[in-house]
């Protein structure tokens, strides 16, 4: 194929850093997941869904919008919420509105409760893997990692408690 592009192999220093971006992508997430559920019972999303929910006015959301939030489809979304409902942590109810029905999964007492209880360690865990390691550097990895959400199509938005 005579019209493609030639192909821009990673240098030394960029294959170098980006071995070690892969090595933290596949492996941070069961490291943070096998805390929770050690600590919490919970996995990394549904802490992640309790977390979210607990930042939105009214502590509710619709199912779809936990999946865009999540980057996840609808079944495995619906799943990981039947899982926290089941231990009284969030509620769903099916609604409708504009001619369509929707289901909203909302956070109970209980699931309040326990993603305050399951906080602390978890933010100790995400201080001594992620953040003190980096020191000065954090926000600036932070920033730099937002432009690769945005090149995802993710929205970089974070939302804070009222």
């Amino acid at each position: 194929m005579s019209g493609e592009e030639p192909v821009r192999w990673l240098g030394e220093d960029e294959r170098r850093a980006w071995i070690n971006l892969a090595k933290v992508l596949l492996t941070l997430p069961g490291a943070l997941e096998s805390q929770l559920l050690r600590d919490a019972d919970l996995t990394l999303l549904g802490y992640m869904i309790l977390a979210r929910l607990s930042a939105v006015p009214g502590e509710s959301l619709r199912m779809s919008e936990i999946a865009e939030m999540a980057n996840g489809s609808l079944p495995r979304i619906s799943h990981a919420v039947a899982r926290l409902e089941d231990r009284g942590w969030v509620t769903r109810e099916v609604r409708t509105g504009q001619g369509r029905r929707f289901t909203t999964a909302t956070l109970t007492d209980a699931g309040r409760a326990h993603l305050a209880a399951s906080a602390p360690a978890h933010v100790a865990t995400v201080r001594r893997l992620v953040t003190d390691p980096l020191g000065d550097d954090f926000v600036r990895v932070g920033d730099a990692v937002a432009r690769i959400v945005e090149t995802l199509g993710l929205p970089t938005e974070i939302l804070k408690p009222e």
